[in-house]
């Protein structure tokens, strides 16, 4: 399907605002150099990808310094907690008086006061178009129950109240039983019309 076939054409300023419609947690990308000096980069285009394997993936800047560190490289995926605000700017290029405070005791750098943190080795990584895509084995992990901090529309934003009512409760159902998922037990895929 063409851009044309969905509507109007859009220009990249668009794309990137219909992609900041989606709200994100905020991680940081750790690794170390080839001489051992430690490295990180602000992403929000993180998700999981398997749980077996234990499978994730960030999406980096094909320019990017953190692009060209992490091919075949362990690495760390810090998800920031609401008080790390300022290490996700220092990350961004917005460098702080203060180098923020790592752990360096292992084979990738860790960030302090995450909300969680978890470690990969490589696994693969994949042409994104402009980006690359790093997909990670997850080899530990650690969630020490700290706020996230949460990105939207250009700006940092923190979790608000629970959404009542059956719908979030069925989103916890459907959280607890991956296997019960849209198409289970369908016979036939109709797809979706795009007809008014």
């Amino acid at each position: 399907m063409t851009q044309e076939a969905l509507g109007a054409p859009f220009n990249t300023h668009e794309l990137r605002q219909a992609f900041g419609s989606f709200a994100t947690g905020v991680t940081v990308v750790t690794c170390n150099a080839d001489d051992g000096v430690p490295h990180g980069a602000t992403v929000n285009a993180f998700t999981a990808v398997s749980l077996d394997p234990p499978l994730a993936q960030v999406t980096l800047t094909r320019t990017s310094r953190a692009a060209r560190y992490l091919e075949g490289a362990p690495f760390a995926v810090n998800i920031l907690s609401l008080d790390q605000m300022d290490v996700a700017l220092h990350f961004a290029g917005s460098v702080m008086d203060e180098e923020p405070e790592w752990t360096l005791d292992g084979d990738v750098p860790i960030l302090t006061r995450n909300a969680a943190t978890i470690e990969c080795r490589p696994w693969n990584i994949y042409d994104g178009g402009d980006h690359i895509i790093v997909v990670g084995e997850v080899i530990s992990l650690e969630v020490t129950g700290r706020e996230p901090l949460l990105y939207f529309g250009g700006r940092f934003h923190e979790i608000g109240p629970l959404v009542d009512g059956t719908a979030g409760d069925r989103a916890a159902e459907v959280a607890e039983a991956p296997d019960d998922g849209w198409f289970a037990g369908a016979r036939s895929f109709k797809p979706l019309s795009h007809e008014a």
